[in-house]
């Protein structure tokens, strides 16, 4: 079964089990009203000409209570059905291409003048993020944008094969770990909270901790006095001193909730998603390696943030105007405050780990669910020596498959750089960036968009989206030279350069002579790329090695009035322009 029937079948499970809720949900609301109405009868049968006895009053009250608690129940499991459906349907709308504009885009981690982020399409409505990113957590998606964003060590990206390869057929545990908890998309940072954790406990003094039960036991007593006894005067004295305490910790009351006091789903939905990774039995050891970093303290990940959630929902019902007037009689801040400290003592210095490992497993689901949601798309084979890019089949994973047209592209062996002509709008840019994108996806631990690539360990540079700046006061010629620059940063991997256009901003003399003066300082750095080009003076440079660089181009042809496409790379330099032609086309008289 291909993966797009797969989802297709537990779509149409999903949406026949959500339709059966809401047939259930209206006949609760319905059932609801009826003994609403019930109550109301029974009242008049009891106090009205009948005289029934006012304890038949509870059964109406019984039932409506049984009614609303299976209510509560049974919207939970609409609201699940409902995520579930949406699950499905989001994941065909990638499988058919049609997912633009409906994911998370991550523009919040786009990098200005990274090396390649914006030219690569990295985040933004349409971009490489919206579509891989599963994440609900600000941790995973942090963890896939940084996969993105830098290249990762072969052995890492091993692991991540690894762990995709076991997790890619997990469909149930997607499902379950995209569907559980209330919030769909959990807004609590990690920087939030393990700064929380760590803050310093200004309410660790012996006094306060057995001051604020005391006085909420005084305060109890004297008040049992004062309805026994009429003696109001020690519940007053209470009620003083605990007021004087409550304004004097207002500070350390504060520190110690203020920044999880809102945060009781958020943090519920972290335990529900811990909890689900921490049951499932993982055959890819980094995958088991990671489980049992959630388990490797006093209590389980899932357990600890369980508690601090019971302990968040008690600091957020001081809140409730009902229980104001008994909040400072038992102390209730300051005794929610205590909980919170206790739990930063014992388990603040280990959250940080385990929100890490969370955000890991989400960056690896969203690998995983590419992987099954692409299974045309394979692993590339990384070798060893100098560097090295050959793909067969090569598209972009952002084209939709009926407008995406494959290459091969072979830099390898002597050749070094592709230099690639062609006339406007014959797919020079987009071959840059599609052998950026691939290279970007095999450094994360991804598959690629290929029948098959092969390269080594490579470091992604490009200069294709580069315009002048206003708000910068830079040109667009000091701009591209600026990323140049960039290009020759030292790295820890050799560099594939993707440059389109190289040098236009200034004139031809002085563009041809930059232009060899970079390709050749590039490659004397062991560096290999593409460079596409109109200027028919830059396929030919001196001072390279024999065969070191290689003219490919891509060809049109005019016919009635219209620009015709092929978008297949072809060997050789092109031989005619469609500049004037084009120009003619559409009116103007050259």
């Amino acid at each position: 079964m291909s993966s797009t029937e797969h989802y297709s079948q537990r779509l149409r499970a999903r949406e026949a089990s959500l339709a059966q809720l809401d047939r259930w949900h209206a006949r609760l609301g319905s059932a609801r009203l009826a003994v609403g109405a019930s109550f109301l009868f029974a009242v008049w049968l009891c106090f009205g000409r009948f005289t029934f006895a006012p304890a038949w009053l509870l059964v109406p009250v019984a039932a409506f209570v049984g009614l609303v608690l299976y209510h509560q129940r049974i919207r939970a499991q609409r609201a699940r059905a409902h995520r579930a459906v949406e699950f499905y349907r989001a994941g065909i709308a990638r499988m058919t291409d049609q997912w633009r504009g409906s994911g998370l885009t991550g523009e919040q981690f786009d990098v200005p003048h990274h090396i390649y982020a914006s030219d690569l399409d990295l985040f933004g409505t349409g971009s490489l993020f919206e579509l891989l990113c599963a994440a609900r957590t600000p941790m995973g998606q942090a963890a896939l944008a940084q996969w993105l964003l830098g290249p990762a060590n072969l052995a890492t990206i091993r692991e991540r094969h690894a762990c995709i390869a076991d997790l890619r057929g997990r469909v149930d545990l997607r499902e379950e770990l995209a569907v559980a908890g209330e919030p769909a998309q959990i807004t609590l940072h990690a920087e939030t909270l393990v700064a929380w954790a760590g803050a310093p406990n200004l309410l660790d003094r012996a006094w306060i901790r057995w001051t604020a039960p005391l006085l909420a036991v005084l305060a109890v007593a004297s008040l049992v006095a004062w309805g026994i006894a009429g003696v109001l005067y020690p519940l007053l004295a209470v009620l003083l001193v605990e007021t004087a305490v409550a304004y004097f910790l207002k500070d350390a009351i504060r520190q110690a909730i203020t920044a999880v006091e809102s945060a009781y789903e958020d943090l519920k939905g972290l335990s529900l998603l811990l909890n689900r990774i921490e049951a499932e039995q993982f055959d890819a050891a980094p995958l088991r390696a990671l489980v049992l970093k959630l388990s490797s303290h006093t209590q389980s990940a899932s357990a600890t943030f369980s508690r601090l959630a019971i302990i968040v929902n008690f600091v957020e019902s001081r809140r409730n105007p009902l229980l104001a007037p008994l909040l400072l009689l038992v102390m209730y801040p300051l005794q929610a405050a205590l909980a919170a400290e206790r739990w930063r003592r014992a388990h603040g210095h280990i959250i940080s780990s385990w929100l890490t490992v969370l955000g890991e497993f989400e960056a690896l689901l969203s690998l995983c669910r590419y992987a099954y949601e692409s299974p045309q798309d394979l692993f590339p084979e990384f070798i060893e020596g100098a560097a090295t890019f050959r793909a067969a089949d090569l598209g972009h994973p952002l084209i939709p498959a009926a407008a995406r047209i494959h290459n091969d592209v072979d830099i390898s062996d002597a050749t070094r750089v592709l230099l690639v002509s062609g006339s406007n709008m014959s797919g020079k840019s987009t071959l840059l960036r599609t052998v950026g994108v691939n290279t970007v996806l095999a450094m994360a631990g991804a598959p690629v968009r290929a029948k098959r690539l092969q390269l080594t360990p490579l470091q992604v540079g490009a200069s294709i989206r580069i315009n002048d700046s206003l708000h910068e006061g830079s040109s667009r010629f000091y701009a591209e030279i600026t990323r140049l620059r960039q290009l020759f940063e030292p790295a820890e991997l050799p560099l594939l350069f993707l440059l389109d256009e190289l040098l236009q901003g200034t004139n031809s003399a002085d563009r041809r002579i930059g232009a060899h003066g970079v390709i050749r300082a590039l490659i004397e750095r062991g560096a290999i790329g593409l460079i596409s080009t109109h200027d028919l003076a830059l396929t030919h440079i001196d001072g390279l090695a024999a065969g070191a660089l290689e003219n490919v181009h891509f060809q049109d042809e005019l016919i009635d009035g219209k620009l015709k496409f092929d978008f297949k790379l072809h060997p050789g330099i092109v031989t005619k322009s469609n500049g004037i032609e084009l120009m003619r086309s559409i009116g103007l008289d050259v």
